[in-house]
């Protein structure tokens, strides 16, 4: 977990962004009091005195700690990151002009539409809550880890710390994929072209976010296989694998890979789906029940897993 998502209290000199970050505190507050845990894919256990989601839900699903969310509610932390943003927004389904006010009352320059875009539209969001059986993940243009369900977790292991390039995945698939991670194994081609055309098409579509440019320049310099596939010219289209996953805790998965895509935005979806019946959904129903049981023991005041 990043520090920054711990604690954003910083010393400051300039009293006048206090009224600010009342106002965010209070808008976080309010956006928490109308989301009910059914919005976002967690179970009601009947005894709450308000209806809206607690401060631990809203930290498990946006991936901070729950000391952090007191003091951006309360004022203290007075400079949230727009990944810390992002998450927020992502967690409470904040609709386009709510996140865009979120992002203002924070004092950061709203994403505007020259930048690679890590936000998942409200409605997108609500169906990637009903695939809670599914395991999946969710990237930007350039293939930045944005979100991920609790079965992906479970069956691929929590993301690194949001340092460099650590959470891209075409870093993962040139130069180094995150320790720890079971191994999976393509049964089919796997074509890393389609990477390295989609890093393509995003460095040209936003000339002006640096973020795209710095990762192809890393991998170039990283990676002889991309090189030779950016200087060539490579085009690839992502196209249905199969992959088999070896998992410490619970044997061999053979699951079917899909990318999707979410009309009006740069969004790619991986999904990760078996045959009913066979004897990967036994072993992949299991460990959506090991993984649940997981995040229920979780000790709420230690940093939340994100979903």
């Amino acid at each position: 977990m990043d520090p920054e998502y711990q604690d954003g209290t910083r010393p400051s000199a300039d009293t006048g962004r206090m009224s600010a970050t009342t106002e965010l505190g209070r808008a976080l507050h309010a956006w928490r009091d109308r989301t009910t845990p059914a919005e976002v894919g967690l179970p009601g256990d009947g005894r709450r005195r308000a209806p809206g989601l607690r401060r631990e839900e809203l930290a498990l699903l946006a991936g901070l700690s729950v000391d952090y969310l007191v003091r951006l509610e309360q004022g203290r932390s007075t400079h949230p990151s727009p990944q810390v943003l992002a998450a927020l927004a992502r967690a409470l389904r904040l609709a386009t002009a709510e996140r865009e006010h979120l992002f203002v009352l924070a004092g950061q320059p709203v994403p505007g539409p020259g930048q690679v875009s890590a936000h998942v539209p409200a409605g997108v969001q609500r169906v990637l809550d009903r695939l809670a059986g599914t395991p999946l993940s969710v990237y930007d243009a350039a293939w930045n880890l944005i979100t991920w369900n609790p079965l992906w977790a479970a069956l691929f292991g929590d993301p690194p710390a949001p340092r460099g390039f650590a959470r891209n995945a075409v870093w993962w698939s040139f130069v180094e994929p995150p320790a720890g991670y079971p191994q999976a194994v393509s049964r089919g081609e796997g074509d890393r072209a389609a990477f390295v055309s989609d890093l393509r098409a995003a460095s040209a579509r936003y000339p002006q976010d640096a973020g795209p440019a710095a990762l192809i320049d890393e991998l170039r310099y990283r990676s002889g296989d991309f090189a030779a596939l950016w200087d060539s010219g490579a085009v690839g289209v992502h196209a249905p694998l199969t992959k088999t996953v070896r998992h410490a805790g619970i044997g061999e998965l053979t699951l079917d890979c899909d990318i999707l895509a979410a009309l009006g935005t740069d969004l790619r979806i991986m999904v990760f789906s078996v045959a009913e019946g066979s004897g990967t959904a036994e072993r992949l129903r299991l460990l959506e029940v090991v993984g649940a049981r997981t995040l229920t023991d979780q000790d709420p005041a230690l940093p939340a897993r994100r979903t």
